[in-house]
C-alpha cells in the first residue's frame, strides 16, 4: 500500500512540474526568451507526464495548434495509463 501512495504523490508532483513547464514556455515565448525544447516537453510527457503537459497546453493555450502535440499528447495520455495499468496488473505497486 505505501507504494502505491508513494507512486501516486510522485506523480502528481511530477505532473504538476510538467504543467509548469509548459507555463514556463508559453512566458518565455510571449517574452521572447531562450525556450524549453519540444522534444523536452514530449520526452517529459512519455516520462509520466502526459496530463500535465496536455493539462497546461489547453490552460496556457500553448502548443495546441502544433501537429506534433495534438498527435503525441493523446498517445503520451493511453501510454502513461498502460504504464500504470500494466504495473497493478503485474502487482509490481
Amino acid at each position: 500500500m505505501f507504494h502505491m501512495k508513494l507512486l501516486i504523490v510522485a506523480m502528481a508532483v511530477w505532473n504538476l512540474i510538467t504543467f509548469f513547464m509548459m507555463g514556463a514556455d508559453k512566458y518565455r515565448a510571449k517574452k521572447d526568451k531562450p525556450r524549453i525544447r519540444e522534444k523536452t516537453l514530449i520526452i517529459a510527457a512519455f516520462a509520466m507526464g502526459a496530463l500535465g503537459v496536455t493539462i497546461g497546453a489547453a490552460v496556457f493555450h500553448h502548443k495546441t495548434q502544433k501537429l506534433k502535440f495534438r498527435v503525441l499528447l493523446p498517445i503520451g495520455i493511453i501510454v502513461n495509463g498502460a504504464v500504470i495499468y500494466g504495473l497493478f496488473c503485474l502487482n509490481i505497486i
